[in-house]
């Protein structure tokens, strides 16, 4: 069995891991210095964001797999930056749409998420993680008490909302080889919370 590390030393690479979740913005930077943005800068931008988005998602979702797999406890401590980086580019993604697409118009906006399932999807997935990452301090932890976990057992929907909302985004470009990578990674990560969900109440069933 791999030996658990002191929670100060993976404490210590959270600067590792900060870095790491700020390089898809560093990345569009630099090519926006560089004016490689593609011949449809908006587009790149709004798509890669979305993308980025789903990417971060599923890293946090793997905090809790990984933390037990590798024997590291204080892996616990990385899965909220992981969440709150995750929100950062989801909302990076939909002031692109409410930016660029929409000019902040908000009927044209309410309008477009009425008549557009893909954009429907999207935003209740947006509306669903930005109360995840509001609750997302002590301070509310201690407030709503058990149903804090409840509440955030939502990112479970969270992700198969995004996952849908990124196969309609795809869809249109008959584009499903991403899309089963993703789709594969999720079903795996939720396997492993249903498995582990059903062994438990095994466990609670045999005893007296």
């Amino acid at each position: 069995m791999i030996r658990a590390l002191p929670a100060r030393t993976l404490d210590r690479a959270k600067v590792l891991l900060f870095a790491a979740g700020l390089y898809p913005l560093a990345r569009w930077v630099w090519l926006g210095v560089q004016n490689e943005l593609t011949v449809n800068p908006v587009e790149f931008l709004s798509r890669s964001s979305g993308t980025w988005t789903l990417v971060c998602l599923l890293v946090t979702l793997s905090v809790s797999p990984l933390r037990q797999w590798l024997n590291q406890p204080a892996l616990l401590r990385w899965r909220r930056m992981c969440g709150l980086f995750t929100f950062f580019y989801a909302c990076l993604h939909a002031l692109a749409w409410a930016w660029w697409d929409q000019s902040f118009e908000w009927a044209s906006m309410l309008s477009d998420v009425w008549k557009r399932p893909f954009i429907m999807v999207g935003m209740a997935a947006f509306l669903t993680m930005s109360l995840l990452a509001i609750t997302s301090t002590h301070g509310w932890m201690r407030r709503l008490g058990r149903r804090w976990q409840h509440l955030h057992r939502s990112i479970y929907v969270i992700a198969l909302l995004g996952l849908l909302h990124y196969y309609w985004h795809k869809a249109g470009k008959n584009d499903f080889t991403t899309v089963a990578i993703y789709a594969g990674v999720t079903a795996l990560l939720l396997g492993w919370r249903l498995w582990r969900f059903q062994k438990r109440r095994a466990k609670d069933a045999l005893k007296p």
